[in-house]
């Protein structure tokens, strides 16, 4: 059987949770009658048909023609004859109707000339095979002109399990999968994949160069496409980046998993960027954040994007991140239990009872700590495989079972062994449908008939440890991260920030906490201050950005001589611009941490917490998410960072205030978003003790498109 997707494989929203036609976006909407042609035409002409089984126009027909019981077909190639045995029309205007969809597979000089002729018969809808075009903009205009959608060019096609529409090169097995991708090659590998897993294709939509018709509406569609249960995305740029997260939020709260891949996007505007947060943050960090805010998973190949979907596709998303280990060999236990680690899986000791309840099914050399050595006992009685996983489902101590090692090979080595092999593996399938206790199984057989049978009844099987323990490990981000959503800001607009002075007093207003500080020009200036802040001070060049770099800092001055000193030093080496002298924080039980929100090209705000200073870039030690967040997501992020220990207290120091530094994070994220003026904000570093956090330095970026305060 086909792995079906259970209705509760994720939290939240049940299918069926009322959504939103529409997004409010300018663009289209799935609902308009031309996009309706791209799942459920009435008609198709494929303009381009060919007998030569090399050609996109012979795959392209062939195809469609499986389709006649569902709509008309019309075949159009420039010869007039028969291609696979049906009638072809030399000239689109030659067909004895108007097509609703044309698909355009013929050289690239003459597809604006096609278009063209299909739009003034009245076609609203084209799929364009072809990657080159000749006269690009005759195009466009075409599909201005006519109000008419074009998927494409550079499209591998569309297939459709529910309306039977195949018009892509190849074959699909109807299934439960959709797969959206901006590579059609890469979408084809997913759905082969998809089909030796035994899940199948719902829809594969190859969006191509998206001229016209983008991912962001494709997803949007899948949200009512009853047969799609989990949908695939391949994208290599995200330019509807916020539209796009907001589908993969729909799809998610209609309880349907999303799986990610993705590769480069957003990787120049990173290295545009003037703060430390720019070049502390990759393409990766980006997509991930994305991920997370939508209640999507990012996996790294495609054969990862199969093995999760099969998993969400068996039992759904696991409880929690326990698993259990069963194995047949100590070696095998103890790598499994290694990989577990790596993934950030959790193999917990089992508690007295339930080792006692395992071991009275095995021998006295058995371990059954976690992992369960069986020791022989999988030899001597094969239905001990079932026996330990009931036990161990129904303990509740486990969210998942992980059979590692002989199984699925008893059967090929000793045939008579194969009938109670598949026996056990009935029974298994049975448990697993009682107690939905995920079950992963890595067999040393790649190809027996215990593992068809496996596979057939939807269980993970797998021939590498790594990838039986990935997919899980990828499941349970499914239940960490469920996706967010947050309330709209109040537009503002923060005041003057071309200067450390300027952007400290603005960022005061909106409470962010600096120390008392005066902007001074000469020794004058530097007396008055001294007389109204409390020393030790620090002096600081307010215009340069990475003021360390240049020696645009002085710490440590202890009266008004050495500040004076320290003021006439910067200005002959540097200038006289802004510069500030500043209560310095003596506070020896500080964390120094970088918050930084940037508005990303493609992704939009987004904000990033990470260890500080001016090491910052060598520790690398980062979180990012898509901005604003609340306090409560603000502490999560500090929570995955190496840093973390430090906040909470290190050999013998004080734990810090985490609550009023997450404050800071949450406020920083708001202002990014609320003033759209900003391109970058960043606060480095932020000290923070055990008495709250104090902003150090501060550095605010302007838009080049905007005009705000300066």
């Amino acid at each position: 059987m086909r792995c079906r997707f259970p209705p509760s494989h994720l939290p939240g929203p049940a299918k069926g949770h009322p959504l939103s036609a529409s997004n409010g976006l300018a663009t289209a909407q799935p609902t308009d009658a031309a996009f309706a042609a791209f799942r459920t035409p009435r008609s198709v002409a494929v303009v381009g048909a060919s007998a030569d089984p090399t050609k996109w126009g012979h795959w392209i027909a062939k195809g469609a023609l499986k389709g006649l019981t569902q709509r008309e077909v019309w075949l159009v190639n420039r010869t007039g004859n028969d291609v696979l045995g049906h009638r072809t029309y030399a000239d689109i205007t030659d067909l004895p109707g108007v097509p609703e969809l044309v698909v355009v597979c013929v050289p690239g000089n003459h597809v604006a000339g096609v278009v063209s002729d299909a739009a003034a018969l009245g076609t609203k809808a084209f799929l364009t095979i072809t990657a080159a075009l000749s006269a690009p903009d005759a195009v466009r205009d075409v599909l201005d002109l006519h109000g008419a959608r074009m998927v494409g060019p550079n499209s591998l096609g569309l297939f459709d399990a529910e309306s039977d529409l195949q018009l892509a090169w190849g074959e699909f097995t109807k299934g439960a999968l959709a797969i959206v991708s901006q590579s059609g090659q890469l979408g084809s590998e997913i759905a082969g994949f998809a089909d030796d897993a035994g899940l199948g294709v719902s829809r594969f939509v190859s969006v191509g160069n998206q001229w016209d018709v983008s991912a962001r509406e494709v997803l949007d569609d899948l949200v009512s496409h009853t047969a799609t249960e989990a949908v695939a995305v391949y994208l290599e740029s995200f330019g509807d980046g916020p539209e796009i997260v907001a589908a993969l939020r729909k799809l998610r709260d209609a309880g349907k998993p999303v799986i990610v891949l993705s590769t480069g996007a957003s990787e120049s505007s990173r290295r545009l960027a003037a703060s430390h947060t720019g070049s502390l943050t990759s393409s990766t960090d980006l997509i991930d954040a994305a991920c997370r805010a939508a209640g999507a998973v990012r996996v790294d190949t495609p054969l990862e994007l199969v093995d999760l979907a099969g998993l969400l596709g068996s039992v759904g998303v696991p409880a929690g991140n326990r698993v259990a280990i069963v194995s047949d060999s100590g070696g095998q236990g103890g790598i499994a239990a290694d990989v577990a680690s790596r993934v950030d899986l959790d193999v917990p000791s089992l508690s007295a009872d339930l080792q006692t309840e395992l071991h009275r099914h095995l021998n006295d050399a058995a371990a059954t700590s976690n992992p369960i050595d069986l020791a022989g006992a999988g030899e001597a009685d094969l239905r001990t495989y079932a026996q330990m996983y009931r036990t161990l489902a129904s303990s509740g101590e486990v969210d998942a079972v992980i059979l590692t090692g002989y199984f699925g090979c008893y059967g090929t080595d000793t045939p008579s062994l194969v009938p109670l092999e598949l026996d056990v593996a009935d029974e298994l399938a049975d448990l697993v449908a009682l107690h939905r206790v995920p079950l992963i199984v890595h067999s040393m057989s790649a190809d027996s008939p215990t593992v068809y049978r496996l596979r057939d009844h939807g269980i993970p099987v797998h021939h590498d440890i790594a990838r039986a323990l990935r997919s899980l490990g990828h499941a349970n981000l499914a239940r960490i991260h469920q996706g967010r959503t947050v309330a709209p800001l109040d537009p503002i607009r923060l005041g003057p920030s071309d200067t450390y002075g300027n952007a400290r007093d603005s960022l005061q207003q909106h409470g962010i906490r600096f120390a008392p500080a005066r902007t001074v020009t000469c020794g004058a200036d530097v007396e008055a201050a001294t007389a109204e802040l409390t020393a030790p001070y620090v002096l600081k060049a307010g215009w340069i950005a990475h003021k360390t770099e240049v020696g645009g800092i002085a710490l440590g001055l202890a009266d008004a001589a050495l500040a004076t000193a320290a003021l006439l030093d910067m200005q002959q080496r540097l200038g006289h611009g802004e510069y500030v002298l500043e209560e310095q924080d003596t506070d020896r039980n500080v964390v120094e941490i970088l918050v930084g929100a940037r508005r990303d090209r493609d992704l939009g705000p987004t904000i990033t917490v990470g260890g500080g200073g001016t090491e910052a870039e060598l520790w690398q030690d980062v979180r990012t998410e898509l901005a604003p967040v609340d306090v409560a997501t603000a502490r999560d992020m500090l929570t995955t960072l190496t840093s973390w220990r430090l906040l909470t207290g290190w050999r013998g120091k004080p734990a810090v205030d985490i609550d009023s530094l997450a404050a800071v994070i949450a406020r920083v994220s708001e202002i990014l978003v609320a003033d759209d003026t900003i391109a970058e904000l960043e606060i480095n570093p932020v000290r923070v003790g055990p008495g709250g956090s104090l902003a150090a330095d501060a550095l605010v970026v302007r838009r080049a498109d905007t005009e705000g305060p300066r």
